[in-house]
């Protein structure tokens, strides 16, 4: 989707539709909104007709659409709730509901009223931003495999009206750049949403070296042997069931300044996860192609720092394998050798995203001796039990780190909670065996314990866990609850989040 600035008012667009927001009425007001007249005047009256008959509330969720009299363009009211609770995720989740309303409606072009947007806390920069994104990831569809689809909105321009139009210049940078997270998080979404028939481990580390030409960034693929030399047990052992052989794959983008900061991002990147020996229910199983969204985000956050070009310094990290039962899959009762040294002693074949994690951790720490670690990974049903499926947990030592990436989160609506890892969460981790063990003896505190366990491989160096499971991606029981810029699908969770973190980082 094309997304741009325009110095005009909306009404003087030839588009096919135009958005406006609208608050909802607090009971006193008897005329629609003076910044609506224009808008007003285009339909002939029908907004403030209708305003005056309370037909139109303002509600959120609401999209009320009327027909303008001398064009065949149409008018789209979204409604933006109170006041009182607005905020960028408000105009986020309004602009996706428009373009959501548009599809199939044979609506190519939307103008958006940008002044409509703003108010109270949203400054003209945020809403613009807010537009963008909520019209872009609105608009997506993953089509790689279906025969026919209905038409979208392919272009929307984000008009500046008097108010606005002498800030045209910065709008454009900040809607310019907003577009760029964007697009990187529908290019996500498009790999996450790949099954696992063609995303091996094989295609993951094609789609990173695609990337490392496209913008420029170093991409180092380890194959089995040479993860063997290294050392690498965790990801062989995960990846021993199946024919598609693990890899764990390097990209490092150089960063903007000479002396900016190293963030080294590890994701998680199981293409495929049965449970291997401790198999899964049969019930979602298919849901289970999607347990590589962390490492497919780790591609999106490399490829948005390149592009726009951001001060730190990324190395990613994409410890990827298939987990499947066979004869020569790993088994409860085994135990693996890390590149670290350290030994894991298998009690349950299906927590195996720690185990692959534990590799490619040390490995980062090891080899780049990166300021920060931040690690995205579906990891445990404890976290979609404790925090739903729209949040992601956050687990951080760090509190400057923990604060940063907090603050990236109200940003971006992507939300995460701090949640604490203590001594009784690294003692049930502790193995009789081993150095440590990927399951406890009690079921409890799943999602604290997992990071428990991944703790022992970032040594001193500060560090995050976001454990993604529940908001990497949707179903549709649950789409009805999201915001209408999620999908059921691959969600793209943790790409503006990270990259948003990413440009605070350089900026300070």
């Amino acid at each position: 989707m094309k997304v741009g600035v325009d110095r005009r008012d909306a009404t003087a667009a030839s588009a096919d539709a135009i958005a406006v927001g609208l608050f909802e009425s607090e009971g006193k007001e008897d005329h629609l909104p003076a910044g609506l007249a224009r808008v007003d005047k285009a339909t002939g009256g029908q907004l403030a007709a209708a305003w005056k008959r309370k037909e139109l509330r303002g509600k959120r969720k609401e999209v009320t659409v009327f027909h303008t009299t001398n064009t065949r363009s149409r008018v789209l009211v979204v409604g933006l709730g109170a006041r009182g609770s607005f905020s960028a995720e408000t105009v986020r989740r309004a602009a996706a509901e428009v373009v959501r309303a548009l599809k199939g409606k044979g609506a190519r072009t939307l103008a958006v009223h940008l002044g409509s947007f703003v108010d109270g806390p949203v400054t003209a920069g945020g809403a613009a931003r807010a537009i963008t994104d909520g019209a872009v990831l609105g608009g997506y569809e993953f089509l790689r495999y279906r025969t026919s689809t209905e038409g979208t909105v392919e272009e929307v321009a984000v008009h500046l009206g008097d108010d606005h139009a002498p800030e045209e210049r910065g709008l454009a940078g900040e809607v310019a750049e907003q577009a760029t997270v964007a697009e990187c998080v529908v290019w996500t979404r498009d790999i996450a949403n790949l099954p696992a028939d063609t995303a091996t481990p094989e295609r993951l580390a094609e789609e990173a070296r695609a990337l490392g030409k496209e913008v420029g960034v170093k991409v180092t693929v380890f194959d089995e042997k040479q993860l063997q030399k290294m050392g690498c047990g965790g990801i062989l052992a995960v990846g021993g069931g199946s024919v598609h052989p693990p890899r764990m794959i390097v990209l490092e983008y150089a960063g903007g300044t000479r002396r900016g900061r190293t963030v080294a991002v590890v994701g998680k990147g199981i293409t495929f996860d049965s449970g291997g020996i401790s198999i899964k229910p049969a019930a979602q199983m298919s849901a289970m192609k999607f347990d590589k969204s962390g490492a497919v985000a780790v591609l999106g956050i490399v490829r948005a720092a390149a592009l726009l070009k951001l001060a730190p310094r990324v190395v990613g990290v994409m410890c990827c394998a298939e987990n499947l039962p066979s004869g020569s899959a790993y088994r409860p009762g085994d135990v693996v050798r890390t590149y670290s040294k350290k030994t894991i002693e298998v009690l349950n074949t299906d927590a195996e995203g720690r185990v692959v994690l534990s590799d490619g951790l040390a490995y980062a720490v090891d080899q780049y001796r990166p300021d920060e670690v931040i690690d995205l990974a579906t990891l445990t049903g404890a976290q979609v039990i404790a925090l739903g499926d729209a949040m992601g947990g956050l687990m951080c030592p760090d509190d400057r780190l923990a604060a940063g990436l907090l603050n990236a989160s109200a940003a971006t609506g992507e939300p995460v909670w701090r949640m604490p890892i203590t001594d009784y969460h690294r003692d049930l981790v502790k193995s009789e065996v081993g150095d440590v063990r990927n399951s406890t003896e009690i079921t409890v505190a799943g999602m604290l314990t997992a990071a428990a366990f991944l703790e022992n491989f970032v040594g001193t160096t500060p560090w995050a866990h976001l454990d993604i499971a529940g908001p990497a991606h949707g179903i549709a029981t649950t789409r009805k609850y999201q915001p209408a810029y999620q999908n059921p699908g691959a969600t793209g969770f943790g790409v503006r989040l990270v990259t948003r973190y990413l440009q605070d980082l350089g900026r300070t």
